[in-house]
């Protein structure tokens, strides 16, 4: 008995395919910001060390789960999420550097890839609301609060 595996969730295969397509760029630029901030967790320094220590291992676990959720709706819309370092180079917008910076720049760092994660969702946001992908918006909700939440924490960090 042959069975028919196509997806048929109530969005047209070229929206879902929108969709997971710019969902890959937020799963891309959410395990770079997770491999950053758990970098600086390993390797920060200074006075602000413990708080900074704590904080950045909060940070990178939210991330750990928010990468697999991101995945998973990729998959639940029928198509492959992506999962090599390769794929994720060619599709992040967040910045690596070399080497390990200061705690100050650490933050000033983490506080702009979570403000870039925030307009990548952004950015997909359209195409779910087109696409009726009610779902898929509720994620991005979710990691747009969580993302500029972050910032604001992060930004108060800097201040004087």
């Amino acid at each position: 008995m042959e069975q028919n595996l196509d997806v048929n969730i109530g969005i047209s295969h070229d929206s879902r395919k929108e969709i997971a397509e710019g969902l890959a760029r937020v799963l891309a630029d959410s395990y770079t910001l997770y491999l950053k901030t758990h970098n600086y967790h390993w390797n920060v320094t200074g006075p602000m060390f413990n708080t900074l220590h704590t904080m950045f291992e909060t940070q990178y676990t939210e991330l750990a789960t928010a990468v697999d959720e991101v995945a998973e709706r990729i998959r639940s819309l029928g198509f492959p999420a992506p999962g090599s370092y390769k794929s994720y180079s060619k599709l992040t917008s967040i910045q690596e550097e070399e080497g390990t910076p200061p705690a100050k720049e650490m933050i000033k760092n983490l506080l702009s890839a979570h403000e870039t994660v925030a307009r990548t969702a952004r950015e997909v946001f359209p195409a779910a609301e087109k696409g009726q992908d009610e779902a898929t918006v509720d994620l991005l909700t979710q990691r747009i609060q969580t993302h500029e939440k972050t910032a604001w924490m992060l930004r108060s960090l800097l201040e004087a």
